[in-house]
């Protein structure tokens, strides 16, 4: 699920770098406000993932010791981690965000070359 949303975002983003897509500017504010809505929750979320790593006191011995390492992996390091996800969250937001600032960008360009053939003749 998560990959197939991180391609979506990269298929949207690069559609509308190539000029095809384009979204009125007026129509797309209230998703790109929601968007860095989203984004600038994610990223603070970021800033504060680092105390999740912090390993738990759950005893001295190793068994309590591995425990404790498995779960600061698990908050900060690995791929599967909630750092991991956040990161992932953040870059579908940006990809998204640059698609929609690039589409509305294309927006007039594409209405342009649409109503191209019919004022070319007057």
């Amino acid at each position: 699920m998560g990959n197939s949303s991180f391609a979506d975002a990269a298929a949207f983003r690069n559609a509308a770098a190539t000029g095809q897509v384009g979204v009125d500017p007026d129509a797309a504010q209230t998703v790109l406000s929601k968007i860095r809505t989203g984004k600038d929750a994610v990223e603070a979320l970021l800033r504060n993932a680092d105390a999740l790593a912090a390993p738990p006191k759950i005893g001295a011995n190793p068994v309590g010791q591995a425990m404790s390492a498995k779960f600061s992996d698990r908050a900060d390091g690995s791929r599967d981690s909630y750092a991991q996800a956040l990161r992932n969250l953040y870059t579908q937001y940006d990809q998204a965000e640059q698609a929609i600032v690039t589409a509305m960008s294309r927006y007039h360009e594409i209405d342009q070359a649409g109503a191209e053939p019919f004022t070319r003749h007057v």
